[in-house]
């Protein structure tokens, strides 16, 4: 499967000079919709994850087409990401969190393509992650798309 670029740099061109707002309703629906995750930033200042967040989105869409700075990246993350106490099932929920805070963003241009260009990456982006952090959790999303599953490969 090969992302569609494109679409995602053109739509996230459209939030970045909102990202305070993309960020605040960004952990606002992740703590409503997932309350579980918020001990993890219970000694967190949100506004500095915020700037964390949005600088990575940056950093991963100015890289989609650098698949080895990227790859390097995303790896470093996720490992980083096990040491903050982040397990694998919540890699779901940021990921619908995500998708709910860019069609929350892009209003009027949110479609069912740009869903899938912005899902479809962000299985990539997990996948990486993951394999980063346990190589088994990327085994495992292997042989989850050869059972006919969802995952990047």
């Amino acid at each position: 499967m090969s992302l569609q670029i494109d679409l995602i740099e053109s739509s996230f061109a459209q939030i970045c000079d909102r990202k305070s707002e993309f960020t605040d309703f960004f952990y606002s629906t992740l703590f409503a919709d997932y309350p579980q995750v918020q001990p993890l930033f219970a000694n967190t200042p949100m506004q500095d994850q915020g700037k964390k967040l949005f600088t990575s989105l940056v950093l991963v869409v100015n890289n989609l087409t650098q698949p080895q700075v990227l790859g390097d990246t995303l790896q470093a993350m996720g490992t980083r990401h096990v040491q903050y106490g982040t397990l694998p099932e919540y890699y779901p929920m940021v990921g619908s969190t995500l998708l709910k805070t860019l069609a929350f963003m892009l209003q009027d241009t949110w479609s069912t393509e740009l869903a899938a260009a912005w899902s479809d990456a962000y299985a990539a982006i997990t996948k990486i992650m993951l394999s980063a952090a346990d190589p088994s959790s990327a085994r495992l999303q292997d042989d989850e798309a050869a059972a006919g599953g969802t995952s990047v490969q």
